[in-house]
């Protein structure tokens, strides 16, 4: 089959996964669409937003109507490395031998990630960027396709940890999951308060993710918009000779290179997901936000002030 007609399918599919996911998810539309950019883009993402508002659900529901081997990590502030990676056991012939822990799996849902403390937060570290782990002296390489998709609670609620920058740049999304409008609540009160069951069937295989993976990879990317997604993120940087002077004032660091990734292939899957064999500027400006949201930081003046990084990367584009 040729790249273009894989890629309509692609878009056929992306369709059925939403409706898919709608019968459980009422609303989120946003949410939905990048995390599937994100798994379509071979990228790791992290769900933020206040307990209730059905992220494990949502990261449930979507590992469902993929097709694909789902296990759910309930980060807890005694959970250890051990117990995420696996561990060596003496069996009954008094041989070591290796347990596999929950990470050997297609779709990991690191439920609360910011309630676990930072040794066994860095235990994901490797296994996100490498796609392998190192556990009893050996190398062990995770299943294909491989994602993490992470829930954390705002980092101002009682009992959690700040993930280290080393980790949130691991992650290709920060998406911010916000509370339902009044009429989707209705709708979700009315949908949960009854006695029906939602069946959620696999839409795409596990060998489909990866052929999409690789067709969006490929894809042509125009010069001009390479060099747009890469000014938007060197603008990000207080440094920089083309950063205007608002962000010198305001940003206390910006944007490494993985951001600069991340925009070209977030865009490149955006625009597959929309029915264009290429990527412009506008999927560029489609992905910006959630990309670039949990690598810039600002200062003192900037939180003083009320000035977002929403509001930030806006001006910027």
């Amino acid at each position: 089959m040729s790249e273009v007609a894989t890629l309509e399918r692609l878009k056929s599919q992306y369709q059925a996964l939403q409706a898919e996911v709608g019968k459980a998810i009422i609303g989120q539309d946003e949410v939905v669409k990048y995390v599937l950019i994100s798994i379509f883009s071979n990228g790791h993402c992290l769900l933020v937003g206040v307990p209730g508002l059905a992220k494990t659900l949502l990261v449930n529901s979507i590992a469902q109507s993929l097709g694909v081997d789902f296990k759910r990590i309930q980060f807890t502030p005694d959970l250890m490395p051990s117990d995420i990676v696996g561990s060596e056991i003496l069996d009954e012939n008094r041989q070591f031998k290796f347990i596999e822990g929950p990470i050997f799996s297609n779709i990991i849902l690191a439920d609360e990630i910011n309630r676990t403390p930072p040794k066994t937060q860095s235990a994901l570290l490797e296994a996100m960027q490498e796609r392998k782990v190192t556990a009893a002296g050996q190398t062990m390489s995770l299943p294909s396709p491989f994602f993490v998709l992470a829930t954390q609670n705002p980092i101002e609620q009682e009992g959690t940890y700040p993930l280290p920058e080393a980790q949130l740049d691991r992650f290709m999304f920060n998406i911010w999951v916000d509370y339902p409008t009044l009429e989707e609540e209705i709708q979700i009160v009315k949908a949960t308060t009854d006695d029906r069951k939602v069946q959620i069937s696999p839409v795409i295989q596990r060998d489909e993710i990866m052929e999409y993976q690789q067709v969006i990879r490929k894809m042509p990317v125009a010069d001009n918009v390479v060099e747009y997604a890469v000014k938007l993120v060197n603008k990000t940087r207080p440094e920089s000779h083309i950063a205007p002077e608002w962000v010198k004032k305001n940003i206390s660091w910006g944007a490494g290179p993985r951001a600069s990734q991340h925009l070209i292939v977030g865009a490149k899957c955006h625009a597959a997901l929309n029915g264009k064999l290429s990527p412009d500027i506008e999927d560029v400006k489609a992905v910006a936000l959630p990309i670039l949201r949990h690598r810039v930081v600002r200062n003192y003046k900037a939180e003083a002030e009320g000035l977002t990084i929403e509001k930030m990367v806006a001006q910027l584009m």
